[in-house]
């Protein structure tokens, strides 16, 4: 999809109704399905929020900017996320919480990420966090500076998110979990699961 007709669909963006747990829950591992509300509400879980980034690339085709985290002894090492985290004491909102943690990770300016609205929010049940995605887009291809969090950027492009041939079902082992199959995306030779692939699926239903 080229960047003009990605702005063109904007407005309609905000205000399609989202797919919400039915649409994440079309690519959430077995683990996600077994929390229901209340056991979410009762774990008291930490708040996050993430931010969805599109952009135009040189040939103006529309991307979707995803990292790959860094190895460290955590939860979620060399896994593939959106930019964002945890809340911040000063953080006016969760909105600011995905800018701030977006500058923080990759150097975008929040001054220059037009925010759409936000999706559903996704419990991830292995670090306990309730995060809050949005979906933003800024006018140019950012000028990346990544910090010591992110190992890389991944450029997808609009249109291999949307095509159904890149959903498959792979065999996962974590920490927390061992020879698991795991619905997710397969972009730019990554596997992308888990709460990612969960804001993934319902980005995708809202195109």
């Amino acid at each position: 999809m080229n960047f003009i007709d990605f702005k063109e669909r904007i407005s309609d963006l905000k205000t399609s109704k989202l797919g919400g747990l039915d649409a994440q829950f079309k690519l959430a591992p077995e683990l996600r399905l077994r929390y229901d509300e209340d056991t979410i509400k009762a774990n008291n879980p930490k708040k996050a929020a993430v931010l969805a980034l599109f952009y135009p690339d040189d040939q103006n085709k529309t991307r979707i900017l995803l990292t790959k985290r860094a190895s460290y002894k955590g939860t979620h090492s060399s896994q593939i996320s959106f930019p964002g985290g945890k809340t911040a004491i000063n953080d006016r909102s969760l909105e600011h919480t995905a800018k701030r943690e977006t500058f923080e990770e990759v150097g975008i300016h929040s001054d220059s990420i037009h925010t759409i609205r936000e999706l559903t929010t996704v419990f991830i049940p292995p670090s306990n966090f309730l995060a809050t995605p949005f979906i933003g887009f800024t006018n140019q291809r950012p000028l990346f500076n990544i910090n010591y969090e992110v190992a890389a950027t991944i450029e997808v492009l609009l249109e291999d998110l949307l095509n159904d041939v890149n959903i498959s079902t792979v065999e996962m082992s974590t920490s927390y979990m061992h020879k698991v199959n795991v619905p997710c995306f397969k972009l730019d030779d990554y596997i992308v699961w888990g709460a990612t692939a969960m804001i993934l699926s319902e980005i995708k239903e809202l195109f």
